[in-house]
């Protein structure tokens, strides 16, 4: 009897040492949003994003957004003497199998490094994502036409892989494949925006708002409801009806962003009401969340026209 109470309080010490092994309140200096900025191997950087959450009291649990790509939850999340562990299945990266971010917070910036793709030890740094709180009154400036209907003036290519790949034919603005993304030269912080487009059959493009948060653009036609597909902010938030006439048609996005508030009206049908954008999304120009930033239309995809695209910003 005396061994197996023996046994007994052996085998309950080693199922509770995990739970030991943290406290309450121990990650308290992780947890939230993070804006990243990783910096590639060839010298170039690119951003990412990520969010530390509770799973319960003593383990964390995390969400990512990587380079391309949508949002994708953690394999491992764990902070260990001052160091924060995630481990992020690959999505469209080719290697490795997880991406696996290594980092220490320094004041109120976490810096460290991950693995890239060729094998490579590469560095990053993360601030915490502004809040980005609305004002409670907006007042509206006056409407910007952002395409003036002849030529690309105000626009610039996000590459020039493809050479000049977009143009202007019947008052639209088209690309040719293969092509690259095209940003506006004008930023914004908070504004309405107008715009019209024709998507063909199977056709993939977005908006992106300040060039960080995409509204998906595809032929959704008849298609289920996903945060991947036709008008959703992709990878967060899903339409609430499918609103997309059939390719080859001529549709409008009617998009407000208020901080990190977005309403989408598509097709005179409201399919996301004034909800909260969480965080950037994979293809975005960068993280600095808190900065105003351009209009971008995806145009690596597929082919795609625009034929008006008008910003009213706030005051």
């Amino acid at each position: 009897m005396k061994r197996f109470v023996i046994q007994l309080t052996l085998t309950f010490c080693l199922l509770s040492f995990p739970a030991l092994a943290q406290t309450a309140g121990f990650a308290d200096a992780v947890l939230g949003r993070w804006d990243i900025t990783v910096q590639a191997a060839d010298g170039t950087s690119y951003p990412s994003w990520l969010e530390v959450r509770l799973r319960k009291e003593t383990e964390l649990m995390a969400s990512f957004v990587g380079r391309f790509g949508s949002m994708r939850y953690a394999s491992k999340a764990e902070f260990s003497n001052g160091q924060l562990t995630v481990a992020i299945p690959a999505q469209y990266e080719a290697a490795p199998k997880e991406l696996v971010f290594i980092g220490k917070l320094a004041g109120d910036r976490l810096s460290g490094t991950v693995i890239d793709e060729t094998g490579k030890t590469i560095q990053w740094t993360a601030m915490r994502a502004p809040a980005l709180t609305p004002s409670k009154i907006v007042a509206w400036g006056k409407p910007i036409q952002l395409f003036n209907g002849k030529d690309l003036t105000g626009w610039k290519l996000r590459s020039n892989q493809h050479g000049n790949c977009w143009s202007v034919a019947d008052g639209a603005m088209t690309n040719k494949m293969p092509c690259a993304d095209i940003i506006s030269e004008q930023k914004f912080t908070d504004f309405k925006a107008h715009i019209e487009f024709q998507v063909p059959a199977n056709g993939n493009s977005g908006v992106y708002l300040r060039g960080r948060y995409e509204v998906q653009i595809s032929d959704g036609f008849n298609q289920v409801l996903d945060s991947l597909r036709m008008g959703a902010v992709y990878g967060w938030l899903k339409p609430l009806v499918n609103a997309a006439k059939k390719p080859g048609e001529w549709q409008s996005l009617d998009i407000t962003l208020v901080g990190r508030k977005v309403t989408v009206v598509f097709n005179g049908q409201t399919i996301i009401d004034n909800e909260t954008i969480p965080g950037i999304t994979g293809g975005a120009l960068d993280s600095d969340e808190a900065a105003p930033g351009p209009i971008l239309l995806q145009g690596d995809h597929t082919k795609i026209l625009y034929r008006k695209i008008e910003i009213t910003p706030a005051k």
